[in-house]
């Protein structure tokens, strides 16, 4: 369960809810234009864009969950268990694995329709990471600030999808939850009015009756269509980090809510924010909700050796008196 938006106003803001059982320790990390990234089936990029995002480290390789490069081209992965299907080596196509997609991404392209091209050749090879980090079933929403798609391996290919939404979650494909979303073609932010009948005296007793019928559960259509809902009611001034985490927060799954079997809980282990055009990687967790951020152009972006921030911390209170 997870769920990613890309919201462009006067920025373009890039992020995820994270939801999850357990945590594998993420840290935020920043890859600079020279560290090597050596691919199973595709050589090698010596030299790349530098990106910055929430990563787990590998052996020194940052096995990125989402990021960003310094062009403001945005990638998020996120669970598709039931439809993800990578395939064994095919020697005319360019073999990239689940886990390399994203830097092989960001390193190379500036913009959605230049990472379109270079995805067109591309077999989703079926090798994991290591024995000890087998492969997870994913696909993938890319974003600048013009436009967003979703990129699905399935056993007939991999799709490419414009998703004019800019939001993204996890089961049924993405091509279900556009469809979806005609279902809820007359929910509303506007004040209410009586359409029921002219015959009847009904009344508007509360605000936001407009929206009733919005689901409010976990699931991942629900979670499609209640963000897609306040992202596309967010006021265009109001296109900020701030409004950005009202957007996941719609959407962000408590402890306790979601059972996952053997008196295990799913919950959103981390939100974040991305200032695609500033390399900013704003993010909160579920033991710190105080905004945390990274900026990239404060490290040595020219360097070598990734920079990895532990995403740790308790939560801060502000005493008023």
């Amino acid at each position: 369960m997870c769920t990613a938006v890309s919201l462009s106003g006067k920025k373009h803001y890039f992020g995820r809810n994270l939801d999850l059982e357990y945590s594998y320790e993420e840290k935020v990390v920043v890859t600079p234009r020279n560290y090597p990234f050596s691919f199973r089936k595709a050589g090698e990029l010596k030299s790349h864009y530098a990106m910055i995002g929430v990563a787990h480290m590998q052996a020194n390789y940052p096995l990125y969950y989402d990021a960003v490069n310094e062009k403001g081209l945005a990638i998020a992965g996120l669970n598709f268990p039931g439809s993800a299907h990578y395939m064994p080596f095919q020697a005319d196509k360019t073999n990239i694995t689940p886990f390399e997609i994203i830097p092989w991404i960001l390193g190379q392209c500036a913009a959605v329709e230049e990472a379109k091209r270079l995805l067109e050749p591309v077999n989703m090879l079926d090798e994991p990471f290591s024995t000890e980090l087998p492969l997870t079933p994913l696909h993938w929403m890319i974003s600048d600030a013009k436009e967003s798609i979703g990129v699905e391996p399935m056993r007939d290919g991999m799709h490419i999808i414009f998703n004019p939404v800019g939001v993204m979650t996890n089961e049924p494909p993405l091509e279900y939850h556009l469809m979806h979303l005609n279902d809820y073609i007359g929910i509303s932010s506007a004040q209410a009015e009586n359409r029921f009948s002219e015959n009847l005296p009904l009344r508007v007793y509360s605000r936001g009756m407009s929206a009733m019928g919005l689901p409010g559960d976990y699931s991942s259509s629900s979670r499609f269509v209640r963000a897609a809902f306040v992202k596309e009611n967010m006021p265009e001034e109001a296109t900020d980090v701030g409004a950005f985490f009202e957007i996941l927060e719609s959407v962000a799954v408590p402890r306790g809510s979601v059972q996952v079997g053997d008196g295990k809980y799913q919950y959103t282990i981390y939100s974040s924010c991305c200032d695609a055009q500033k390399g900013i990687y704003y993010y909160t967790t579920n033991k710190k909700r105080t905004i945390c951020a990274a900026d990239m152009h404060r490290e040595n972006l020219d360097g070598m050796s990734p920079v990895a921030y532990p995403m740790t911390g308790e939560q801060e209170i502000l005493w008023k008196n």
